[in-house]
């Protein structure tokens, strides 16, 4: 059984920039504080003042908050609250708010509740008329759809898709008419078919690989789903987080020329040159007769 220490008289403490500051006492009720998800600078200044105020911080992976409350030299309370712990957990959490405490709820990175357990908890507070204080920040959906350069106006967070092609198929399918941007969250070793998967059923859309976002290596690539998933399948897995953001129906813009290339020379790869230029004058609503000659052209090519 895991047991939550009683709070003890402390300084509630944290340090920028080499200057130590006391941290101003926390209403009480459940604060769902963002965390940075790859650069510590995105974490905010009232993030750091509500774990540095909070009775205790319930977290996914102590080892990785830990990481954080180090940094800015948090004196905090750690205990964990998980998938395979928080039915255990939660009553006891809701006792610590039930008597007049201030619990926060933080993710390995990123807003909670966004592909972790912490709704339940949310949902329980609620319920037992506790106040629950939202604390925001980053977010890899958000830090996406901002650098996609794809439309915002409206979005579907979809989650991560199914492990299997027949799954991601079915799932790519029912989303396949929403009016907006939708945004999956992807491991590196199933990128490449799941990116195909999409082509398939959605269509040849714009979409946007977005990868280690805010970290040392980030990269954000645009192109058709078709022409990622080529690139990614001619490549090594590509490491780290993954967001893929996929344009709204009937709403992508033009594709590059580098991808009407890329497009034009798979489908010569299988078929005439009439026929290449009739699938992807469907695929992008380009006008057939110029496409027919830049596939001539390229069949033309030597070698």
């Amino acid at each position: 059984m895991t047991e939550i220490p009683a709070p003890q008289p402390s300084d509630r403490h944290y340090i920028l920039g080499g200057t130590r500051f006391l941290a101003r006492p926390l209403e009480p009720g459940l604060h769902v504080v963002a965390t940075p998800i790859g650069n510590l600078r995105d974490m905010t200044l009232r993030a750091v003042e509500t774990m540095a105020a909070a009775s205790l911080v319930a977290c996914e992976d102590s080892r990785v908050t830990r990481r954080l409350v180090d940094h800015f030299a948090l004196s905090v309370k750690l205990v964990p609250y998980h998938e395979h712990n928080a039915a255990e957990m939660r009553p006891k959490l809701l006792a610590r708010l039930a008597a007049g405490e201030s619990v926060a709820l933080v993710s390995d990175a990123g807003t909670p509740l966004v592909s972790d357990p912490g709704f339940k908890l949310v949902e329980a507070a609620r319920e037992a008329g506790h106040r629950v204080i939202p604390v925001p920040g980053p977010s890899a959906v958000m830090a996406a759809l901002v650098a996609a350069g794809l439309p915002t106006d409206a979005f579907f967070f979809a989650g991560f898709l199914p492990p299997k092609t027949a799954g991601r198929c079915s799932r790519a399918r029912a989303l396949a008419a929403v009016p907006g941007s939708l945004v999956f969250f992807e491991t590196g070793p199933r990128l490449a078919a799941s990116l195909a998967d999409l082509a398939a059923e959605l269509g040849d859309r714009q979409a946007a690989v977005c990868r280690e976002l805010t970290k040392l290596h980030e990269e954000v690539r645009r192109g058709t789903l078709s022409a990622l998933a080529a690139d990614y399948a001619a490549a090594p897995d590509p490491k780290g987080e993954i967001v893929v953001v996929v344009a709204p129906p009937g709403e992508a813009p033009p594709p590059a020329e580098t991808d009407i290339e890329a497009m034009l020379r798979a489908a010569l790869a299988g078929g005439s040159v009439k026929d290449a230029a009739a699938a992807v004058a469907t695929a992008t609503g380009l006008p057939k007769r110029d496409l027919y000659q830049r596939a001539l052209l390229l069949a033309r090519e030597p070698g």
